[in-house]
């Protein structure tokens, strides 16, 4: 299989270093300087659909190693920091786009709408739970509470009109809430012992670990939801081998 577990060494060397640099690079020219609401440290970032399409199309221990390296390399070139990217970043990163790559391949027929839909509730109750609770402050749990209906509701609509994305946006949902939890764990754990690069948080409180798993799931699902099955689509039909299409839609596409 192209890029997969029977692919030349030097084949997936080079296409982990393509990802690592497309990520890196893309990450840092869109980040735009915007980081978590109240306890920063977490940027904005919309190049992960680079790495999940990596993941998904070839391996995904193309897609995770990838996107390790590459959010390595911009963690230093944005906060300089290696310790806090090497225990947080960088295995986050490879547990998100890992997971995607590999559920995505074994839903690739289709998942239930239960999983998919179901997944969704997760961030919903979060930003329910910060909101009902004072948390934070009211407009962020707003906006947060939001994007989390508008994710769902998204799905709901998917279920209906696109189901063969299903598969698709299950694994990316469940791969990046899975990176998510482990920055926002990770995050809290590491104020506990170091200062945090940009806000300089020391001892961060327990509910900024439940704020940056929602802050990095919410900002960046919409672009796994919204832009990666598009991508994924003309993928399958320029190499229908890579996705599994079964004859039948190959020859209607």
């Amino acid at each position: 299989m192209f890029g997969g577990a029977g692919a030349k060494p030097s084949l997936e060397a080079s296409l982990i270093a393509v990802n690592a640099a497309l990520y890196a690079a893309f990450g840092y020219l869109t980040y735009l300087g915007i980081f978590a609401p109240i306890f920063g440290t977490v940027r904005f970032w919309p190049a992960v659909i680079i790495p999940a399409a990596f993941s998904i199309l070839f391996s995904p221990r193309i897609g995770g190693a990838g996107a390790a390296i590459g959010i390595f390399i911009s963690d230093i070139l944005i906060h300089g920091n290696p310790l806090l990217s090497l225990t947080v970043g960088v295995p986050s990163n490879f547990t998100a786009f890992y997971l995607i790559g590999w559920l995505a391949r074994r839903w690739r027929d289709r998942v239930s709408a239960a999983v998919s839909i179901g997944v969704q509730l997760i961030p919903v109750l979060g930003c329910a739970a910060i909101s009902l609770w004072n948390l934070i402050d009211e407009f962020t749990a707003m906006i947060f509470f939001a994007v989390s209906l508008i994710v769902l509701a998204f799905t709901m609509i998917l279920h209906v009109a696109q189901r063969r994305y299903l598969g698709w946006v299950a694994a990316s949902s469940i791969g990046l809430m899975a990176g998510s939890a482990i920055i926002g764990v990770g995050l809290w754990a590491y104020s506990q012992l170091f200062i945090l690069p940009i806000g300089g948080i020391r001892n961060a409180p327990l509910v900024a670990a439940l704020v940056w798993f929602l802050w990095t799931y919410l900002t960046e699902i919409p672009f796994l939801h919204f832009l990666l099955p598009p991508i994924l689509e003309a993928a399958s039909r320029a190499m229908p081998s890579r996705l599994g299409v079964p004859r039948e839609e190959q020859v209607r596409g």
